[in-house]
């Protein structure tokens, strides 16, 4: 079946070689939309638009040129011919060119004008392009929109890319005019209110995920940190004490020994906020004033804190597959059966190796498959099928559950080494144990807030009780069985 929206709804009538085509006459109520510039996206924007139904003029100052690259249905004209005729116009130049558009002033007046630039940097302090286009048309309604909106988004259509277009005037009827424009061309149109917020609409774009910025930064910052320290113990000690060479661990084995503790310590700092949270909350006796802004911002982060952790923790699933291929894995067994035959030992099974193994390997699959789970879950086409108690209980319940387990599968990898003195080289403890402080620390506080007392009380507060303000406040009978289930997820 062929794309509606890819298919051309109105038919031309110029022969295709000429620079300015002729439009059939508009359908009543249907607005002639004006498109003053050239660019690729201009040509995008026009391909939309009369896939969408509407009858397109295009202002180039070179119609005969331009012709060509544009749809057989739009018509290309002159900039003045095109601010004449149209009723709603596409300002689709670069901004530092908006000057050179004075001379339409008088064909614009009245008209709706539709802002489509973006700037080169992040602008904070300057007025935005959608301020200044209104500075030089002050009898025209400019409207700022469609600037987060990529030319292979319009040419593809909306279904392949973001379906929403941010709009902001100081003019209602002109931004009613270009949120009906939106909703024909299959777009979400989101109001964001007077022209004032276009400086934040044109910054948009050029952000480089500025949520996953921390998260990224503190994945690094501990990965460097383990895999150094892991470093220290396994390849420099022995080298510098027993001149053993083991610079060969570096690429695969250090490695493979820093990304689960990276995973466990990432999983800690998603609730790790949601503790803090509730305890300020109880200290302070009270929901209605705001947390510190590192909180805030840490509060918002959990989730790219938890897609880091599952990164890690998935690479360490395939790296550890990957162990038993290497050579050196091969040489270490055939030399440790060789020194069994030599030694005239017939079997070697030790059932409490056996068995921490089992339940070490069952606990960390049991952790990656919630941590997958929980990845999933948070992605917006899952989170937006589920209600948010729904959600909450999957963020949280099962988010302490994933890292229990993580911790369980650490505590198991350790065992009782903790107790060896041969494993505090140089006096620095095995790194499992520097791992599981924060979880553990993590795990010790969800449990204190589940006592009766704290949870009681962080209950009352969330239902809008205030230790300052003297309220007679009871909970209703039926609610006092959820506790603080969750306690953690503010």
């Amino acid at each position: 079946m062929p794309d509606e929206m890819s298919r051309l709804l109105i038919r031309g009538r110029g022969d295709g070689g000429g620079g300015s085509r002729h439009l059939e006459a508009s359908a009543p109520g249907v607005p002639l939309i004006g498109i003053l510039g050239t660019g690729d996206f201009s040509r995008s924007l026009a391909t939309r638009l009369v896939a969408s139904g509407y009858h397109v003029v295009v202002g180039s100052r070179t119609p005969k040129r331009s012709a060509a690259t544009f749809p057989e249905e739009a018509e290309v004209t002159s900039q003045l011919e095109a601010a004449n005729q149209a009723d709603l116009v596409f300002v689709a130049v670069f901004p530092e060119h908006h000057s050179t558009l004075v001379e339409l002033k008088p064909a614009l007046a009245g008209k709706t004008l539709v802002d489509v630039s973006n700037g080169l940097q992040i602008n904070r302090d300057r007025v935005s392009n959608a301020e200044q286009l209104a500075d030089l048309f002050p009898e025209s309604c400019v409207v700022k929109g469609f600037n987060t909106i990529s030319a292979w988004t319009l040419q593809a259509g909306p279904r392949d890319g973001s379906r929403q277009v941010f709009l902001c005037s100081d003019s209602q009827k002109a931004k009613s005019a270009v949120t009906q424009l939106c909703h024909r061309m299959g777009f979400v149109p989101v109001d964001v209110g007077l022209l004032s917020s276009s400086l934040e609409i044109e910054n948009l774009p050029l952000h480089l995920f500025p949520s996953w910025r921390i998260p990224v930064l503190c994945t690094l910052s501990l990965f460097l940190f383990f895999y150094l320290y892991n470093f220290l113990r396994d390849v420099v000690q022995p080298y510098v004490t027993a001149g053993k060479r083991s610079f060969y661990k570096m690429p695969i084995e250090t490695v493979n020994v820093t990304l689960p503790s990276v995973a466990l310590v990432m999983l800690a700092l998603v609730y790790l906020p949601g503790l803090c949270a509730a305890v300020l909350q109880l200290w302070r006796g009270t929901k209605y004033r705001r947390f510190p802004g590192w909180l805030d911002r840490w509060l918002a982060g959990r989730k790219q804190f938890g897609l880091c952790s599952f990164l890690c923790a998935a690479l360490h699933a395939v790296y550890s597959l990957c162990l038993p291929m290497r050579k050196s894995a091969r040489f270490k067994l055939m030399n440790a059966a060789f020194k069994q035959v030599k030694a005239g030992q017939e079997d070697s099974w030790v059932d409490e190796d056996v068995w921490r193994m089992e339940l070490y390997l069952s606990a960390g699959i049991m952790a990656l498959g919630l941590l997958a789970f929980l990845a999933v879950a948070s992605l917006p086409s899952v989170a937006n099928t589920v209600n948010w108690r729904e959600f909450s209980f999957i963020q949280s319940s099962i988010g302490y559950c994933a890292l229990s387990m993580a911790t369980v599968h650490t505590l198991l990898f350790g065992w009782n080494r903790a107790f060896d003195s041969a494993q505090y080289r140089w006096h620095l403890p095995p790194t499992f144990l520097l791992v599981l402080i924060l979880p553990l620390a993590v795990l010790l506080g969800r449990l204190a807030l589940l006592a009766p007392c704290a949870a009681h009380q962080l209950q009352k507060i969330r239902r809008g009780w205030e230790k300052n303000r003297h309220i007679r406040f009871t909970l209703p009978d039926d609610d006092c069985h959820n506790g603080v289930e969750e306690a953690s997820h503010v």
